[in-house]
């Protein structure tokens, strides 16, 4: 089995859980790490898995990975299985009842990546994931890492 890890980082958080979700299908697929920056929309077909992630920048994923996902063709990701998730803060632990409301009307990245997938032609087994930070630019909250290898580990049971 042939799988795809795609991703964006900007402060290092989603590389760090791009890593720890390929580590977790290293187990029983033949597994890659690609950046968005340096993925075409034609490198993404012939794989099995393919699963793509972005911090949440406001509301959206990166303009890297927006871009790599609408320049793809509407039946690129044909008979491929595909995953989403971003990293982002926590709604619910926000001080700011204004702010807590503008991010859960506004959403999150993964949202956007799987319905992007999915007009690409790609198949989704398993609603998008969030993974979540301290603060703006991270840390990465306590057990994340362990979170994503876990979810990558059930994307496969999916399969």
């Amino acid at each position: 089995m042939r799988a795809i890890v795609v991703y964006d980082s900007v402060f290092g958080n989603t590389e760090q859980i791009a890593q720890a979700i390929k580590a977790g299908l290293d187990a029983q697929a033949e597994a890659q790490l690609l950046k968005a920056q340096d993925v075409s929309a034609k490198s993404l077909v012939n794989t099995d898995l393919l699963v793509v992630g972005s911090p949440t920048r406001g509301f959206q994923p990166t303009e890297v990975v927006s871009g790599l996902l609408k320049g793809a063709d509407p039946n690129a990701l044909k008979d491929v299985k595909v995953a989403a998730f971003d990293t982002r803060l926590k709604a619910d632990e926000l001080k700011s009842s204004a702010a807590r409301f503008i991010v859960k009307t506004g959403g999150y990245a993964a949202k956007r990546i799987a319905s992007q997938l999915e007009k690409a032609g790609g198949s989704l087994v398993a609603p998008p994931e969030g993974f979540y930070v301290e603060d703006r630019e991270g840390p990465l909250k306590a057990g994340e890492l362990e979170r994503a290898a876990a979810w990558a580990k059930e994307l496969l049971a999916r399969l």
